[in-house]
């Protein structure tokens, strides 16, 4: 890009400026003195509309998405200049905005994470649209279109939701254990991440009942509940989503709740007459070019492939599970599910390992 062209695009993504009237459009007001009204007159007679899906738009992890965007303008018109475009992803904090990409014309810049995966779908006329390949967890969320014609800019916004899976986490040393930055890294270290309200309420809508309060992604701690009941926040509250607000994410400890998407691979089981050992588990998976799988790839395996699997087996944080998608005898509760048996110290059990296909 020419320095200045460069320079341009990088202030473009930077501003923060946001006047009442949304930097749309320069106006002033005037009597009218024939009804009595107010009458806006607009800096180049005409208003710049921008329009984004009201319906959210739903992808999955590896996937590619596009995020339509489209602009006119009131009464009809030609630009008289080059069109700059910005789209920013708004954070689930609510601090400053995440710059994703800014144009003006046919060149445009991608920034942080957004670089190499996301550029401008112009393929019609006044087209603004957003395409973003390789879709990631933490690309869910809600995103601002920007479109600026000199003194006048509009944006609306579109949610890109993922679809998956939202799952409590406890790690090895027990309950409320985590504090905010624990808990991110732990849902990490599981595939996932930490799941937003949003999420979490989708999870709840679809039936998890959980007693245990959990950070989310913007910093609150909550926890959903079905069947109320005394320890879980009362025996006489409807359900709901239960919260404590915003925790300090320092100090104070809770457990996680991580998301997890569709896999990229699959996951499967391998046994040993004898069992196995956590280490050794972990080799048998190599063994197999493949590797021991994570709490959120066996969840997600039960969740979008049905695996069903009545046999326990290790997973990478040293816990042992099985996934049940058809509830039968001797494998556990009547609903589906992934069941847990902690973390234990000793003993031999296979394995569920993941490959990437």
């Amino acid at each position: 890009l020419p320095l200045l062209l460069e320079a341009t695009l990088l202030r473009l993504a930077s501003s923060s400026h946001h006047p009442f009237y949304n930097g749309f459009y320069y106006n002033r007001v005037m009597n009218d003195k024939d009804k009595g009204q107010e009458k806006v007159v607009y800096f180049n007679g005409a208003k710049l509309v921008v329009e984004t899906s009201k319906d959210p738009i739903y992808s999955s992890n590896g996937a590619n998405v596009t995020l339509p965007c489209h602009y006119y303008y009131e009464p009809d018109m030609e630009a008289k200049r080059k069109i700059r475009i910005k789209w920013s992803k708004l954070r689930d904090d609510y601090t400053k905005e995440q710059d994703v990409l800014v144009a003006i014309g046919k060149t445009y810049v991608a920034f942080g994470d957004f670089r190499g995966r996301a550029h401008l779908h112009q393929a019609g006329r006044r087209e603004a649209s957003l395409v973003v390949s390789d879709v990631r967890l933490k690309d869910d969320g809600k995103y601002r279109c920007e479109v600026i014609d000199g003194l006048e800019d509009e944006s609306d916004v579109v949610d890109l939701r993922l679809q998956g899976i939202v799952f409590p986490y406890q790690p090895p040393h027990g309950q409320y254990r985590l504090n905010f930055h624990e808990a991110e890294r732990a849902c990490q270290e599981q595939g996932a991440i930490l799941a937003t309200f949003n999420q979490l309420f989708q999870a709840w809508s679809e039936g998890l009942d959980w007693c245990n309060a959990g950070w989310l992604a913007d910093g609150t701690v909550q926890y959903p509940i079905h069947l109320p009941r005394k320890p879980c926040g009362g025996l006489h509250l409807a359900p709901g989503i239960r919260s404590y607000g915003p925790r300090h994410r320092h100090l104070h400890r809770f457990d996680a709740f991580c998301f997890s998407s569709a896999l990229k691979g699959e996951v499967f089981y391998l046994d040993h007459p004898a069992g196995m050992t956590l280490e050794e588990a972990k080799q048998s998976c190599q063994d197999a070019g493949a590797e021991i799988a994570q709490v959120g790839q066996l969840y997600s395996a039960w969740k979008f492939l049905g695996l069903d699997r009545c046999d326990a087996g290790w997973l990478a944080d040293g816990s042992v599970r099985y996934p049940i998608a058809k509830p039968r005898a001797n494998c556990g509760p009547t609903e589906p599910g992934v069941r847990s048996f902690g973390f234990p110290s000793k003993g031999r059990f296979g394995v569920f390992c993941y490959k990437e296909r």
